[in-house]
């Protein structure tokens, strides 16, 4: 398992190279699984960033507003 954290754009990256395999088509069965399963992680993984980079923002903007109004 992997030490250290993965950018999204990394993970990006990656699930850009898992489509374009399983798109082209030509993988066996076993091996297109494989990718299908690793994608799904991949696709969680980016989703878990971009849900933790909205919660910021939104933090972030409720903070600047109570700093304004005080």
């Amino acid at each position: 398992m992997e030490t250290t954290p993965q950018t999204y754009e990394t993970l990006y990256s990656r699930m850009q190279e898992i489509v374009g395999r399983l798109e082209a088509g030509e993988l066996p069965l076993d091996e297109a699984m494989a990718l299908y399963e690793e994608g799904t992680r991949v696709a969680a993984a980016c989703q878990r960033l971009l849900d933790n980079a909205e919660l910021r923002v939104q933090e972030l903007r409720i903070g600047g507003i109570a700093d304004f109004e005080e």
